[in-house]
């Protein structure tokens, strides 16, 4: 997989539209109005008890978390650069286009909460298949599915779990949204996964320099 300018190029497109769908799930989620995710929930902890801007929180974890990703020798590639930036833009777009309103009943924002969640493990399965590399905090998951030898589905709950709990006793605030995300997400992807014959921790991601070398002309090294 992706041994020349084509094949990079084709799974790119396929891993942008997936990582889009992870926006366009995100903005469900946001629209729920019924709790932020595990991650919002750890950023508003940290930020709470520090003082550090919710951003600068956000950022400092997704560098350390890549630091975390090196040093565990996972393969660093363009899907970590299309996901900084595609995700973010994607719900910035939906919320132009405001086709979804904001829910005010908890029905209809479990309900829109659900889609959401679908909507995200399905891009994730997308953008992961092209094997281009992920995002920091997926390519920490698959490093513990490979290290741990648990499916995807234990391992993300997991992470959700440890993350919003000490969001949470650092002041972040936790709504039945952030529960369902913690017990719905892994389950969610693992299904996906297994319906699609996709196995996260199998999966041999390219790293950047090896799809440049590519880009540039040159044959990959092994």
């Amino acid at each position: 997989m992706n041994q020349t300018r084509k094949d990079i190029v084709i799974h790119s497109v396929i891993a942008a539209a997936g990582l889009f769908c992870c926006g366009i799930g995100i903005y469900f989620t946001l629209q729920a109005n019924i709790g932020v995710s595990p991650w919002d929930v750890f950023h508003q902890g940290i930020s709470s008890h520090t003082g550090m801007l919710y951003g600068n929180v956000s950022v400092l974890t997704a560098l350390i978390i890549l630091i975390v990703d090196i040093v565990m020798k996972e393969p660093i590639g363009i899907g970590m650069f299309l996901d900084a930036f595609i995700v973010g833009k994607a719900v910035d777009f939906c919320a132009w286009l405001g086709f979804l309103p904001q829910q005010t009943s908890l029905p209809m924002g479990i309900l829109c909460m659900m889609a959401g969640l679908t909507i995200t493990a399905c891009g994730m399965r997308i953008y992961m298949g092209c094997a281009l590399g992920c995002g920091p905090r997926d390519t920490l998951m698959v490093a513990l599915c490979k290290r741990t030898g648990l499916p995807v589905g234990p391992v993300t709950m997991m992470i959700y779990a440890v993350v919003t709990a000490i969001g949470w006793f650092l002041g972040g605030q936790v709504g039945i949204g952030t529960v369902l995300s913690v017990l719905y997400v892994g389950p969610a992807l693992q299904t996906i996964c297994r319906l699609t014959g996709f196995d996260a921790a199998k999966v041999t991601h390219q790293n950047l320099l090896e799809t440049l070398r590519i880009l540039s002309g040159k044959r990959a090294f092994c």
